[in-house]
């Protein structure tokens, strides 16, 4: 192969990727890129494969893919078990205040051992609701089970009894998911059916007492509701590895809140996970080129 390659950590400019991918046969892509109608008429239609390096696929306009018979691989599987640990790692930040305690050691807010202060919320005894009990969803439950949890509740498209069986874990309607949950995690892949689903209705729903921790995309949130509940009290505390646009503006309300604990997109950010899914995507690519079967293909 003839590789044109975009040698820089940042994204490719707008304008170098339509020149670059013009007359293209395959074409190798992050999240960060919009493959939009627009690259795929610079591509040409020379253009027969697309591989992404991501488990996601919302910056793809597949109608448009599909409509010139152009193959998707992407990289499932390979980041559950980093994003999982990642989840619960936010999970405990936040239910635990743990950047707001270090934040009180360096800052000289530490003076004396007191009975209630930087209390938070524990795991043990408690139910925990999961938005998609896909991969993610499942490999996060296995790793909060041993932390002494009472109850898993899960809500998606459907019933998925034979995963929710590892965890006795009970399927409800997002309503009660809200309502009854101590921790809501967040996996589910963004479609037109969850995206804005964790809104005012939702927030308002849920306990004060109540942990919200998204690692999916953060379309499925609505910022500013999520804002309001946690200033207002509504819910105790949340942890975003995702939010509405990335990077987030250093001046947006969320980050003013001590009780909010955001992280920039780091949920498959192991050295392993990355290696592993690179090695995927070109792969995928390589397949698609040859006509072969792809590692793994995305069923348009």
């Amino acid at each position: 192969c003839r590789v044109q390659q975009w040698d820089s950590e940042e994204p490719v400019p707008r304008a170098e990727l339509l020149a670059g991918v013009a007359g293209t046969r395959g074409l190798l892509c992050l999240l960060s890129d919009r493959i939009d109608r627009e690259v795929l008429d610079a591509a040409g239609p020379d253009l027969k494969v697309i591989s992404t390096l991501s488990v996601g696929f919302d910056h793809l306009a597949l109608d448009e893919i599909k409509k010139r018979g152009i193959r998707v691989g992407y990289t499932p599987d390979v980041l559950t078990d980093a994003t999982a640990e990642l989840s619960v790692a936010l999970l405990l930040s936040a239910c635990r205040r743990l950047p707001e305690a270090a934040e009180q050691v360096k800052s000289g807010g530490w003076t004396t051992w007191k009975p209630l202060w930087m209390c938070g919320y524990g795991l043990s005894d408690s139910t925990v609701g999961i938005i998609g009990l896909g991969r993610i969803g499942q490999a996060v439950a296995r790793r909060l089970k041993p932390f002494g949890v009472r109850k898993f509740l899960y809500t998606g498209s459907g019933p998925k009894p034979e995963s929710a069986a590892e965890f006795g874990a009970e399927f409800v309607p997002l309503t009660r998911l809200a309502e009854e949950s101590d921790f809501v995690v967040v996996t589910c892949a963004l479609t037109p059916a969850t995206q804005g689903m964790c809104n005012k209705d939702f927030f308002g729903r849920m306990k004060k007492t109540s942990v919200f921790v998204n690692t999916s995309r953060g379309a499925v949130v609505n910022q500013e509701d999520l804002y309001d509940a946690l200033a207002n009290g509504q819910i105790a505390a949340a942890g975003l590895d995702v939010t509405t646009p990335e990077p987030l503006p250093v001046d947006h309300p969320l980050l003013s809140l001590k009780n909010c604990v955001i992280l920039p997109h780091i949920g498959s950010a192991t050295y392993a996970t990355r290696s592993t899914m690179a090695v995927l995507a070109a792969n995928n690519l390589l397949a698609g080129l040859r006509g072969e079967p792809m590692p793994h293909e995305l069923k348009l």
